[in-house]
């Protein structure tokens, strides 16, 4: 059997001028990065008018397993399918981080022949958007500690918890989590404790994520909470003279990348804001281009729909303005085994405690007041009555259609049922409900959707998380919550399977991004930079002396 790596290797992609005419647009228009790979400039991009809005389609998932739900190749073997059926379809993905892809994740562009291409470009770094953010986040980081040593004349307080502003590096790094900077003298500056996170979770990617444009951009950055000063303001980028810069190290970056499916549909890869970490989705910018230039639009979330789902829904669409037209579920066979912790063949209690799971992802995804598919993707060892079976429960409880996906195996051909599936389910009235109003407080806000999202019993505060929502409520009033929580579980307990009951969700540190427009809740053992596995993914890539790399998936 073919890896996904060498189908990819394999395909003959169309030059990217010829992806470009699809959308209407000649090479004098693209900004070009090789033969597959351009930009679409910013003055090409506004908010669709209703009128020529194409349908918003959402791909998420179950709550993850270590066997894959396949959600990327569906949103991908999806888009292959809608244009087999004649529609103009784009496709608008998040770019894979370097950390996963050397560490135990891999890349992100889909399997088999559901695909985006060039799949190497893709997972390594693109056209260096990943590179930019990372430069501008630690420009201000670099400027704050100049400024400190320079006299301070902010009186930034140098107290524990009081700078907000850490590095970030595109890496999986466990040894940078928590570091002193400034040893060696006072040439060297002043030492404080600090760290670093994953450029994933930057506020600056999250920004890059949802803003509109240039100015909308200078804005946000100015809204960034760096620090506290001695009397207790908040300190930003505007304080510190840095704004104009890092707008400046922004400018690409905000530009969403054109590449191509392995059959030839037009996609959009732009920002990468983890899931478990920020909100998990990929750029506005991207979607306001995509759905003024075609029929549907298929995008993604990250995880399963108490994180990436939940967030696009409630950051992503609230400030974009948007609303999608249908959702896709994304389940497998033995994903949903995998909840099941006694093992047995029988039906349906092989299925029993991942039946809870996806019931509870309807429900999440009929909360919000949207119409579901659910997508059984399918692999080669499959049986049919264990099929049948899922979609019969997947209808009882609640899914307005059900579909068998092998789009991995056959491609856009794999995923024309789930096509047509998906087009009826747009044809369904919908209005998008958000979970909670902004104008309550953020313990309100944290405990909607613990509650009715994760199934929580309620929330546990720490005096750390209590003293800083204080500080939240008093000076950044009216925000939206963007929780950190392990994407294994629908708690924040990653060996809680299924549909966890009787539990709590404990809060341990908030931490803000005033620039993205929300607080990030942190719960459980959830961390912001990851390390490496054991073995990590980095140790089977390598490259032939023809140029050829080898070892990714």
């Amino acid at each position: 059997m073919k890896s996904s790596l060498d189908i990819a290797q394999e395909a003959k992609p169309q030059p990217i001028e010829k992806i470009a005419e699809l959308l209407g647009l000649t090479k004098d228009d693209i900004e070009l990065y090789g033969k597959y790979v351009a930009k679409i400039p910013l003055n090409l991009i506004k908010k669709p008018s209703n009128s020529k809005k194409g349908k918003y389609i959402l791909v998420t998932a179950v709550t993850p397993t270590k066997y894959g739900e396949g959600k990327t190749t569906t949103a991908i073997g999806l888009t292959q399918a809608l244009a087999k059926l004649g529609y103009n379809v784009v496709c608008t993905l998040r770019q894979p981080s370097l950390g996963p892809v050397f560490g135990i994740k891999g890349g992100a562009t889909g399997a088999g022949y559901s695909q985006v291409i060039p799949m190497e470009e893709i997972n390594l770094g693109l056209t260096g958007d990943f590179f930019a953010i990372e430069s501008a986040h630690n420009l201000l980081a670099a400027m704050l500690d100049n400024h400190i040593h320079q006299g301070n004349q902010l009186r930034i307080s140098l107290r524990s918890g009081d700078i907000f502003w850490r590095r970030v590096m595109d890496m999986n790094e466990r040894a940078l989590r928590n570091i002193i900077v400034a040893l060696g003298g006072p040439k060297n500056g002043i030492p404080r404790e600090s760290g670093f996170d994953i450029t994933a979770a930057s506020e600056l990617m999250a920004v890059v994520a949802l803003t509109t444009g240039i100015d909308d951009l200078k804005q946000r950055i100015n809204r960034i909470w760096v620090a506290k000063s001695e009397n207790e303001e908040i300190i930003t980028p505007k304080h510190l003279k840095a704004s104009g810069a890092m707008a400046v190290l922004l400018r690409n970056a905000l530009k969403p990348n054109l590449v191509q499916t392995i059959e030839g549909q037009p996609v959009l890869i732009h920002a990468g804001p983890f899931a478990n970490i920020a909100h998990g989705a990929n750029s506005i910018l991207a979607d306001y281009f995509a759905l003024s230039h075609a029929d549907y639009v298929v995008t993604e979330a990250g995880f399963g729909t108490d994180l990436g789902a939940e967030k696009f829904f409630n950051i992503k669409c609230r400030q974009a303005g948007l609303s999608p037209d249908a959702v896709v579920l994304v389940v497998s066979l033995r994903a949903l085994k995998a909840h099941h912790v006694k093992h047995t063949t029988k039906l349906p209690d092989m299925f029993k405690e991942g039946i809870e799971n996806l019931e509870k992802h309807i429900e999440n995804i009929k909360i919000h007041g949207l119409p579901v598919v659910v997508a059984i993707n399918k692999f080669p060892d499959d049986d049919v009555t264990e099929l049948n079976y899922i979609k019969e429960i997947s209808l009882e409880k609640g899914a307005d259609a059900v579909a068998i996906s092998e789009v991995a195996a056959k491609g856009g051909e794999g995923g024309i049922d789930l096509a047509n599936a998906v087009i009826a389910a747009t044809q369904k009235p919908s209005t998008l409900k958000f979970l909670y109003p902004l104008d309550i407080s953020y313990r309100k806000k944290i405990e909607i959707i613990a509650t009715k999202i994760y199934g929580a019993d309620g929330v546990k505060f720490t005096e750390q998380a209590e003293r800083q929502l204080d500080l939240f409520d008093e000076k950044l009033p009216n925000a939206m919550v963007c929780m950190a929580k392990t994407p294994l579980s629908l708690s924040d307990n990653p060996t809680l399977k299924g549909r966890p009951k009787n539990f709590e969700v404990t809060i341990h540190e908030i931490r803000p991004s005033a620039g993205a427009g929300f607080i990030y809740p942190i719960s459980g053992s959830i961390l912001t930079m990851p390390g490496l596995p054991s073995i990590p993914a980095a140790e089977r890539i390598d490259i032939t002396a023809d140029g050829k790399i080898i070892g990714l998936r």
